[in-house]
């Protein structure tokens, strides 16, 4: 018996990084997933080692309603329902915030704000006719604490945790739990762009962030996606069935403080 069995779920940027990891867990704890995203032949080719019975993809911009909207019909098409939400999907840019155009901070605003915005719009009514469920929603360490040269991001996903509160109010009438996940240094192609360009010069990009986080993190390491999906199927399985409105902090200790020794 898995976590998730008989539940369907919508990941969003699930075509790499932590939304295929979220996406892989769930499937092995019995879900039927909708992978969302924007990079189709990723999307496609890991629905396709999942198997047609267990996944499928739909592109989806998350900044676009009539997205979200073909989404939703999409995966009531294959599976018949909508049980769960992860909002994955997120773009990071690094900028001081004086020197950030106004197009670029308007950009992250759309896709990290207003993707989570209109996922929780327009699947919520569907987790409730179904009976209820859970949204998930993607954070980030920043929400909780400042980090220079990533301000647009750390508005957003601050909004985030905003979101999350009100919607788990507005929200737990209709059986349905809203948590967020607040991860800090994790390993993937977004936060470690060398991962796309398997170069020398990218390898000791690589070596450098491990050296920079086993000085930074508590536990001495960067985190793996695969450990944020753990965190997601906590709060989108009944192991978590009295929480709601939560952040959730995944981040090898980073936010405890700074560490002398």
């Amino acid at each position: 018996m898995g976590k998730l069995d008989g539940r369907v779920v919508i990941v969003t940027g699930a075509s790499r990084g932590q939304g295929e990891q979220e996406a892989r867990l769930f499937a092995a704890e019995g879900a039927k997933v909708v992978l969302g995203d924007i990079l189709d032949d990723q999307g496609e080719a890991l629905a396709k080692e999942l198997g047609e019975s267990v996944a499928t993809y739909v592109h989806l911009d998350v900044s676009q309603e009539a997205d979200w909207q073909a989404a939703v019909a999409a995966a009531k098409a294959a599976f018949g329902k909508i049980d769960g939400l992860v909002n994955n999907a997120g773009i990071l840019r690094f900028n001081e915030l004086t020197a950030t155009p106004l197009d670029e901070f308007q950009q992250i605003v759309q896709v990290n704000q207003v993707g989570a915005f209109l996922g929780i719009k327009t699947v919520a009514p569907e987790i409730a006719a179904a009976g209820g469920g859970t949204i998930v929603n993607t954070a980030s360490y920043t929400a909780l604490t400042g980090m220079a040269a990533v301000g647009a991001y750390a508005a957003t996903k601050a909004a985030i945790v905003g979101l999350t509160r009100v919607a788990a109010l507005e929200l737990a009438g209709r059986k349905i739990r809203v948590n967020a996940m607040c991860p800090g240094a994790i390993d993937t192609p977004m936060s470690n762009p060398a991962q796309l360009d398997p170069t020398a010069d990218s390898a000791e990009t690589s070596a450098a962030l491990d050296e920079l986080y086993r000085r930074l993190v508590p536990l001495e390491r960067v985190g793996r996606p695969e450990e944020v999906a753990k965190l997601a199927l906590f709060l989108s399985s009944d192991d978590s069935s009295y929480i709601t409105g939560q952040p959730f902090v995944i981040d090898g200790g980073w936010l405890a403080g700074v560490s002398i020794f």
